[in-house]
């Protein structure tokens, strides 16, 4: 996978698999079809003039299930992409360096979803 930004490209780490598994495609998939039914729910709430609690909690439910699909994505990259970078650092007895870096990617992704 690359990066269309150059800064970005070089803090990126290169899963060993030039194409990207999604394990759990399809779940996420029907997820994201849900998000974004309830987003155009909100529109129309916000266009009908609902009350304000009402569409407020529509939003709040729409922020559960993206960050549903965040956690999700997120334990699928440190189950594969991670987990590959360290495991190919141990075998080459620490010449490697990309299991670092993996984490450090990881870690800077984490910060993104702390609140």
């Amino acid at each position: 996978m690359t990066s269309p930004e150059p800064k970005r490209a070089a803090a990126r780490v290169d899963c060993h698999d030039p194409q990207v598994v999604q394990p759990h495609k399809q779940t996420l998939l029907k997820r994201l079809n849900r998000v974004e039914g309830q987003v155009r729910g909100v529109a129309q709430m916000i266009q009908d003039d609902r009350y304000c609690v009402d569409v407020l909690t529509q939003v709040a439910a729409i922020q559960s299930a993206l960050d549903a699909v965040a956690l999700q994505l997120l334990e699928d990259h440190t189950r594969g992409c991670v987990a590959d970078a360290v495991r190919a650092d141990r075998g080459s007895k620490g010449n490697g360096g990309n299991g670092d870096r993996a984490i450090t990617e990881l870690m800077a992704v984490v910060k993104r979803f702390a609140r």
